[in-house]
């Protein structure tokens, strides 16, 4: 399902589920240097836009345009590929969380680079090492998800394709904001029907799988399995899972 297809259909619950978390937006804000003026693409309803630079922002899916804030910048209805904007327009260009959904995330990017001196970009590594094998819930319950990264490209291609440095995100153990990683050290929060409707990847794999994982999940977490295998979790602050930030 295309990008904006899918969040016309599952996006309803994103401004409850899609919070701004605040430790990620410092470092997400300090890697726009000092921006005023600041394109936004994949906007969605405004998380992490930074609160004192003038934003514009980019958003293809009429459901996520018509959840933003009240006094928040109106969205241009737009896509990464194609933005309507001469060079070098922006100070800054952000995406967060969105190129995994993009048909050509190599053309969005230099789309990116060619309206602005700086892109940041929040994104996840692929690698099995970096992501579908660091993080538990990939790693023993959805290996699906595996296929999802089938002709994509990798972190390394994006990176090379504008010139940009990869920066570390450590996730919080108590993130407000409901990403799929979100709740690496709260795993009773996958059981919540609520909480994996506030994110894609349960739709990319299937109801069939999403069932599968949930009855494991649930099961592992009554006989305390899962904490047996992910006992080193459970005194941490925050884990790195692969989730990466583009500076270019």
């Amino acid at each position: 399902m295309p990008g904006t297809q899918l969040y016309d259909s599952i996006g309803a619950t994103y401004t409850a589920t899609r919070r701004t978390e605040p430790r990620i937006a410092a470092q997400f804000w300090a890697a726009l240097g000092d921006a005023d003026t600041v394109l936004n693409i994949g906007a969605g309803t405004g998380s992490y836009e930074p609160p004192d630079r003038a934003v514009t922002a980019v958003e293809p899916s009429a459901l996520m345009r018509a959840q933003r804030a009240a006094g928040a910048p109106p969205a241009v209805a737009a896509t990464a590929g194609s933005l309507p904007f001469a060079d070098q327009s922006f100070d800054a260009a952000m995406a967060f969380a969105t190129i995994h959904h993009w048909p050509d995330p190599i053309a969005g990017l230099r789309e990116m680079r060619r309206v602005a001196r700086r892109v940041v970009v929040f994104t996840h590594e692929t690698t099995d090492a970096g992501w579908l094998h660091r993080f538990w819930l990939t790693r023993d319950y959805l290996p699906e998800i595996g296929a999802y990264r089938v002709g994509r490209p990798s972190l390394t291609e994006l990176a090379s394709a504008i010139g940009a440095r990869t920066e570390p995100v450590p996730v919080p153990w108590d993130c407000v904001d409901g990403f799929f990683e979100a709740y690496w050290r709260r795993p009773e929060a996958y059981l919540d029907e609520g909480v994996r409707r506030g994110t894609s990847v349960w739709t990319t794999v299937g109801p069939e799988a999403e069932q599968r994982a949930v009855r494991e999940l649930r099961a592992d977490l009554d006989s305390g399995r899962w904490a047996d295998r992910n006992r080193d979790l459970l005194t941490l602050d925050a884990a790195e899972l692969g989730l990466r930030l583009l500076i270019a």
